[in-house]
């Protein structure tokens, strides 16, 4: 169960936040085998001056239009998985959402499968 955090500039429109939600998805399933069905996202919009991104960090040129994407899962991908998962977040955000791919900033934060709580105060996969 990924629980997905992102945060985008104010002032777009929903069809935006639908593309870029259903991009971010998108990546999960095809490359770091997220159930189609397993879906959980905040999406919160920042006006300008409360979302920092740092436009030349590492030599990417960023605009006022980055945004943040912020994944907590299970361990247990492997690096390439997460390289292929990078390529297609940036990808598809750049094909639905018109986002430039420098500007997409991610990580993946992971946790023992026994962090999780799906409801009615139980450790589902705690063993």
């Amino acid at each position: 169960m990924p629980l997905v955090r992102i945060d985008i500039p104010a002032g777009k429109p929903e069809s935006y936040r639908k593309a870029v939600s259903e991009a971010v998805h998108a990546a999960m399933v095809e490359t770091i085998n997220v159930p189609k069905d397993d879906r959980f996202q905040v999406i919160t919009e920042h006006k300008v001056g409360d979302l920092v991104i740092d436009p030349a960090y590492l030599g990417i040129a960023r605009s006022a239009d980055a945004i943040l994407i912020q994944i907590t899962l299970n361990e247990g991908r492997t690096v390439e998985m997460k390289q292929a998962f990078y390529k297609a977040l940036a990808d598809g955000l750049h094909q639905r959402a018109g986002i430039r791919r420098e500007d997409v900033v991610a990580s993946l934060i992971e946790v023992k499968k026994e962090n999780w709580s799906f409801g009615n105060g139980i450790a589902q996969y705690a063993k």
